[in-house]
């Protein structure tokens, strides 16, 4: 044990310092993941029953200390169950910003090179007739993971990518046209899938359902998201719970090589708007 000083008779030692820090790191990534739903406010209900439990038994009010001791004894199962969705958000998270995920921390050259081969122009023409037809559409770019949980709850697919094959994906009138494509190993892996919802409260009203799931899969993946909106047939394009609106072709062509192949080139038009935060 390293000593660095006292306060009275406590003896603060470098250790201490270093639990202190972790855990004020583990907490404020809980208020972040926790911050703007609903599940805040329960575990602020929690911690508000907890803090009177302390009061209640420090008074040595037997009655009501057995009753919230009780209740305290199954504190932990029922957080389980209540945070079951923030617990696994949060492994989630985890699980995204390991280096272990990163292709460049094991340096596989060859899985490099053949997300270097994905042309982007069948999406860039597929978004921007969507658009002018005021067409919804949903668009996933996997990365590291292959998203094969959210691949299963559609329709698989394993087709050849190609503006026809989109268009005819997100008709109207098609039984696919419902849903997300996901696109993973340079190939539109399924179709229709369900994307799990952002349950942000900072989101602006202006976004839909699409939005929403895009910005829900990409606060606990690294995937990135096109949106098509039907509404207002604006292109959109979502990272790390963050959506660039209002893109026009070039944005788009700029973004999509900049989030997937990590190039710095410049915008051919002014640069879209970043509209929202799920932080």
């Amino acid at each position: 044990m390293i000593f660095l000083f006292s306060i009275g008779f406590l003896e603060i030692e470098l250790l201490d310092i270093i639990d202190i820090l972790l855990v004020t790191v583990l907490l404020y990534q809980l208020y972040k993941l926790l911050t703007g739903s609903v599940a805040l406010k329960i575990f602020l209900g929690l911690l508000s029953v907890y803090l009177l439990y302390l009061v209640v038994r420090a008074a040595g009010m037997e009655l009501l200390s057995i009753i919230l001791g009780q209740f305290m004894g199954v504190g932990v199962l029922a957080a389980i169950i209540l945070f079951q969705p923030e617990i696994r958000r949060f492994l989630l998270l985890i699980g995204k910003t390991t280096s272990l995920n990163h292709d460049r921390f094991w340096g596989f050259p060859w899985r490099r090179e053949q997300s270097e081969k994905l042309s982007l122009t069948p999406f860039i023409e597929a978004a921007k007739s969507l658009a002018g037809k005021n067409t919804g559409a949903l668009i996933v770019f996997a990365k590291s993971s292959e998203l094969k949980y959210y691949a299963e709850s559609g329709d698989l697919i394993d087709a050849v990518i190609s503006k026809r094959l989109l268009m005819s994906i997100f008709n109207k009138h098609s039984p696919l046209h419902d849903g997300a494509v996901i696109i993973s190993g340079n190939r539109i892996k399924a179709a229709r899938c369900i994307l799990p919802v952002s349950e942000n409260q900072e989101i602006p009203a202006s976004m839909g359902l699409r939005h929403r799931a895009a910005i829900g899969l990409t606060e606990i993946t690294d995937s990135i998201v096109l949106v098509v909106s039907e509404e207002t047939g604006q292109i959109a394009l979502v990272r790390n719970g963050e959506a660039y609106r209002n893109l026009s072709s070039a944005d788009l062509r700029v973004k999509l090589n900049q989030f997937l192949f990590d190039t710095d080139q410049k915008p051919a038009a002014a640069v879209s708007e970043k509209s929202v935060s799920a932080a």
